[in-house]
């Protein structure tokens, strides 16, 4: 198993890369796959391959997606796979300029549309879910008085359980153990805030 590589984007041009619904829909379309097609993606977010194979490229190009090894597939169609195992930004590569820290809150702003977009669609076809998919999900908040720096370790040790149980699934999909798994979406935010 693999261990967990982290992308911390810095630059612009791939910044601007990412802040495509589209392309943010396919990365994360990709990365439960683990590899997949133009065309296996396409029929996923209901869009042309032209438009998807356009889409992985720019993504390939600044870094995000690979092509997949050889033998994923069979050689008439190219695979892909994320190139990383963890996708981040953090603030503090953004303030030098107030260009870039726009281009960030823009961008922060997209992929917090989709959270909830795709919080709201859960909502909407809940009933369509088993009881037992119904009774696991759920929706906290959880309000505490921390320091900057006690924030900063709650994020850490979070990313360390989530990495955890990212290994975990994976050691799972490669023993073959797929039944009863559906991908899962955990949407966390830690920031200060004045009432």
């Amino acid at each position: 198993m693999a261990a967990e590589k982290n992308h911390r984007v810095k630059d612009i041009d791939t910044l601007k890369a990412l802040g495509h619904p589209l392309r943010i829909k396919l990365y994360r379309a990709l990365f439960m796959a683990g590899t997949a097609t133009a065309s296996q993606l396409a029929d996923q977010v209901d869009e042309a391959v032209s438009l998807v194979s356009y889409h992985l490229r720019k993504l390939s190009a600044h870094g995000i997606i690979e092509e997949a090894e050889p033998g994923s597939g069979d050689g008439r169609e190219r695979w892909w796979q994320p190139a990383s195992t963890v996708l981040s930004t953090r603030d503090e590569d953004w303030r030098d300029a107030p260009e870039r820290a726009a281009v960030h809150a823009a961008v922060s702003r997209v992929y917090a549309r989709q959270r909830s977009e795709m919080y709201e669609e859960f909502l909407d076809t809940k009933p369509a879910w088993t009881d037992d998919w119904r009774g696991a999900a759920f929706s906290s908040e959880y309000l505490l008085s921390l320091t900057a720096e006690e924030l900063r370790d709650l994020g850490r040790e979070f990313d360390e359980l989530v990495a955890k149980w990212r290994q975990r699934c994976a050691a799972a999909r490669e023993a073959g153990a797929a039944q009863g798994r559906e991908n899962v979406a955990l949407h966390v935010n830690g920031f200060p805030f004045r009432t």
